[in-house]
């Protein structure tokens, strides 16, 4: 029994052991297995990732090299056309030359042909008067063997006789002549005597010609007369000028071309006036104080406008014509602040332009210098200030641009062009200088009229002194284009029919109103 129990329990440990063994292996196989199921299980999934990666690059790629092919074929197209447009340009040109070309073989062709011509022509007149030569000798051996002289001997002889003549008629001719002028010397007097007063005549001449001294009562007026008029003779041939005593009340008028005698003459006479001790002594000596004193003036305006400008070292001749300037006017524009004005101007236009500034300064403070002498020198301003400015050593480019900035002579220069344009603008600008007041009305209305005259136009006021009109047309008769075809045409007008300075504005308004009531 215990035997079989042994065996049994043999048995069953072996069962046991074998079991445990068999779940052992059957643990490790199980392991295993699940191990390699998990491992090829993320292989799996790795190769699908890197699938997919794949196939994103290759999309990718295809993407880029897409682009790259189109933006090459358009580098290609782009190419291409400038490449034709080239071509088409370069056959133009060629065309162009080509024409070029066989239009200078015609016109070639043509001088060749006209040289022959004229060849051709030379060669007929070289024996024409080869002719005429020969036919000349032959007629004056022909005179010479009927007249039996020689052509020396027949010359002096004939000169002779001429001259007997001419010396008769000449007698008879000169005393034609004196009879003639003495008939005739009052007239050409008064025809002389008149040119000259038109060619000064000016709308304010009492402006440039006349200056009165105020004077405190009227018994004033038989003091500067003196007995027998000798006080006012004294004073007239001292000075230079007329004193005109007339019906004016409190005053007396000074009259003279020149206007540093004026001047001279104005200071004198209020200081008599001042003084009340009017005699002839008396008279010499204050209009020499006041001779004195308007050199004085005249030095120091001229250093003053040289010192203004910037221009130094200029004689001392120059500097006091141009102080002169002080006492010379135009059309009511003060010609020394006009020669201040111009110097700057131009010193301006000079550095924009890049030309050389003193010059064109020193040529717009000098250009009217000639103006302080033409009354008293032949010639015109413009030449005499040349004249004057070379003899004291200036620069040869100041010289060119006085003389030229009235187109006398040609410019040379930039900076001759500069003083020309900086005088232009001081003379036109708004307020520089004055008219009359007719002709100011005058020309005020006329453009109005002008303006007025237009088909369309319904109200037109002048304004700006007359610098500027404007218009305001019926918007029903007038379009925008036809607005501006008629503020071009208003301006054309005006410059054909009137005489302005500087420039005016033609300005054209149309306007559109929509009224309406609310009932």
């Amino acid at each position: 029994m215990r035997e079989q129990a042994a065996e049994k329990m043999d048995t069953l440990i072996v069962g046991i052991a074998i079991g445990l063994a068999v779940g052992v292996i059957a643990g490790y196989l199980g392991l295993t297995y699940y191990q390699n199921s998990q491992g090829k299980n993320r292989r799996l999934l790795a190769e699908e990732e890197a699938r997919n990666i794949t196939n994103e690059a290759k999309a990718q790629a295809a993407n880029i090299t897409l682009e790259a092919e189109n933006k090459a074929r358009m580098l290609v197209e782009e190419a291409n056309e400038t490449m034709q447009r080239r071509r088409r340009e370069l056959d133009k040109e060629d065309e162009r030359l080509q024409r070029r070309r066989e239009d200078l073989d015609k016109r070639y062709e043509r001088l060749e042909q006209r040289e022959q011509q004229l060849n051709k022509r030379q060669s007929q007149l070289d024996r024409q008067q080869n002719a005429l030569q020969k036919l000349e000798e032959e007629r004056m051996q022909e005179l010479q063997r009927i007249a039996q002289m020689t052509a020396e001997e027949a010359r002096a002889e004939l000169l002779a006789t001429v001259e007997q003549e001419a010396r008769n008629d000449m007698a008879r001719i000169i005393r034609q002549v004196e009879a003639e002028a003495h008939e005739e010397a009052d007239n050409r007097a008064r025809e002389v005597i008149s040119l000259a007063v038109q060619r000064l005549a000016s709308e304010h001449v009492s402006e440039i010609a006349v200056s009165v001294v105020s004077l405190p009562s009227d018994e004033m007026k038989g003091r500067i007369i003196g007995r027998n008029g000798r006080n006012i003779r004294a004073f007239e041939l001292a000075t230079g000028v007329d004193v005109v005593v007339d019906d004016t009340p409190e005053a007396v008028t000074i009259s003279s071309f020149d206007p540093v005698r004026r001047e001279v003459a104005k200071r004198a006479m209020t200081k008599l006036v001042m003084d009340g001790r009017i005699h002839p002594a008396r008279i010499e000596k204050l209009i020499e104080d006041a001779r004195a004193e308007v050199e004085q003036v005249i030095r120091e305006e001229g250093e003053r406008a040289a010192y203004e400008t910037g221009v130094h070292g200029l004689h001392p001749e120059i500097i006091k014509l141009l102080g002169r300037l002080k006492f010379r006017t135009s059309y009511g524009q003060n010609q020394h602040a006009h020669a201040i004005e111009t110097a700057h101007i131009a010193g301006m236009i000079a550095a924009e332009l890049g030309a050389d500034v003193m010059v064109a300064k020193t040529g717009g403070l000098l250009h009217d210098l000639g103006k302080a002498i033409d009354h008293e020198v032949e010639g015109t301003h413009a030449m005499i200030g040349a004249e004057f400015a070379k003899r004291y050593g200036l620069n040869p480019r100041v010289v060119n641009a006085i003389a030229s900035h009235h187109h006398e002579v040609e410019q040379e220069y930039i900076e001759s062009y500069i003083v020309e344009a900086a005088d232009a603008i001081s003379g036109a600008r708004p307020g520089a200088r004055r008219e009359s007041l007719e002709s100011y009305i005058r020309r005020v209305k006329m453009l109005e009229e002008i303006a007025t005259s237009f088909d369309g136009v319904e109200q037109s006021y002048a304004l700006q002194a007359g610098r500027e009109v404007r218009i305001i047309v019926r918007p029903e008769a007038i379009d925008d284009l036809a607005a501006l075809r008629l503020s071009r045409d208003i301006a054309r007008k005006i410059e054909e029919t009137m005489q302005y300075p500087g420039q005016i504005k033609v300005q054209v308004i149309r306007e559109t109103r929509a009224v309406e009531y609310a009932r």
